[in-house]
């Protein structure tokens, strides 16, 4: 179903809601079963008898987003505005609650259950889950309850809620997906029947969508089976932490030049490898895994001030979770936390990547290193004893891995 039918079919459950009839977007047996609407909440109580009413989700995001005092909070798809008043209860009077939706009808059905509700620290804004409009960094969390499988463009739609996120902000969703391998027919009968009209997203296929967009920490419950492998979810994920005036977001081939400027820079420091040039990007990228590749940027310039990336160790299968890494920060911006943020969102994303062991050497006059790895849970296990000639110097290197307490156990 096309975005404008998708449009016009919600527009007329909202001028439903409106005129105070009930509605529901599937059959009503399947909406009541499968605990969509109201249902799906465990508290309710002192919400709009319309906010009610004109329910359609497939759970309660607010109950997992972990919402506190004075937090900014963004729905996406707010529809009626339920989940946008409960998130307005649990921010409070210092935090605020945007709810966007493509409907115009939607948007004024949520502001008149809003006023009614008396949810003075709430917005209602027309627009579309793909092009937010909000700025970057503009809220703390993003939630969403059963619209982003209604989108056509699921990538662009984590791929806006990743921007709007702070550093350290959090997604929580509730959605449908499928899991399983699923003929054709009954999965698109089963996504029909709970009113998935665009199609749902495989379990596996949003944990990776989460992990490309720049998402960590992924994590899928399913909380409602709807039969054919169709099933109502939790997803949960987190924008990576790093201090205020930066961000953590996967690198870009428009990076490479500030990326091989700071590898040149950490070559030359004489601390950081045997190499003593940079490859070029292309040798850079042919070496180094497609994803688990990040870079701490300045929100304000867009300026690269450190990276990470991995490397597999080998080519044969049963080393398929075991990586090499490489962090590397600008030596204008050492000493500054950015190793430790760029290293922590690479451990997360490298477990949501089912990554069970990484591995680094260093050498022992990088203390620096030696002292970072081993905050972030790295172990010694052995030193390669004069294993090359750096400078004409024989060098030895220490070997640390992690070992995934998640992974592979």
């Amino acid at each position: 179903m096309a975005h404008d039918e998708v449009v016009n079919r919600y527009s007329g459950l909202a001028r439903a809601a409106l005129a105070g009839e009930t509605v529901a977007d599937c059959g009503a047996g399947a909406f009541e079963r499968g605990r969509f609407g109201a249902a799906g909440y465990d508290d309710t109580a002192g919400l709009p008898e319309g906010a009610l009413r004109a329910s359609l989700g497939c759970g309660d995001p607010v109950a997992v987003a972990e919402l506190r005092e004075g937090e900014i909070v963004l729905d996406l798809g707010s529809g009626g505005g339920i989940d946008v008043l409960l998130s307005a209860r649990r921010v409070g009077p210092s935090g605020k609650a945007y709810g966007l939706d493509a409907s115009a009808d939607m948007v004024e059905l949520a502001r008149r259950n809003a006023e009614q509700a008396g949810a003075a620290n709430t917005e209602f804004v027309c627009g579309t889950i793909e092009a937010v409009p909000l700025p970057d960094h503009a809220v703390d969390v993003v939630i969403s309850n059963c619209v982003i499988n209604l989108s056509g463009d699921k990538a662009a739609v984590l791929a806006e809620a990743f921007r709007v996120l702070r550093p350290g902000g959090r997604l929580g969703i509730s959605d449908v997906v499928t899991e399983g391998a699923l003929a054709p027919e009954p999965r698109a009968a089963a996504e029909l029947r709970v009113g998935c009209v665009a199609g749902s997203l495989g379990v596996a296929e949003y944990r990776e969508l989460l992990l490309e967009t720049g998402f960590v920490a992924a994590s899928i419950t399913l909380t409602a089976d709807h039969g054919d492998g169709v099933h109502s979810a939790i997803v949960q994920a987190v924008k990576p932490a790093i201090s205020p005036g930066l961000e953590i977001r996967p690198m870009r081939d428009t990076d490479a030049e500030q990326v091989l400027a700071i590898y040149q820079a950490g070559l030359e420091s004489g601390q950081a490898g045997f190499e003593t040039t940079a490859p070029s990007w292309e040798g850079f990228t042919a070496s180094r895994l497609a994803h688990l590749r990040y870079v701490a940027a300045d929100t304000g310039t867009g300026e690269v001030v450190g990276w990470v990336a991995a490397s597999p160790v080998s080519a044969r299968p049963v080393y398929a979770g075991v990586v090499e890494h490489s962090v590397y920060v600008h030596p204008g911006c050492q000493a500054h936390g950015v190793g430790r943020a760029l290293l922590s969102a690479f451990v997360a994303a490298s477990e949501d990547a089912g990554i069970w062991t990484i591995q680094s050497g260093i050498f022992p006059e990088n203390a620096a290193s030696l002292s970072l790895h081993r905050a972030l849970g790295f172990r010694v296990v052995g030193t390669r004893e004069r294993v090359g000639r750096h400078h004409d110097t024989w060098r030895d290197v220490i070997m640390m891995e992690r070992r995934s307490t998640v992974v592979g156990r």
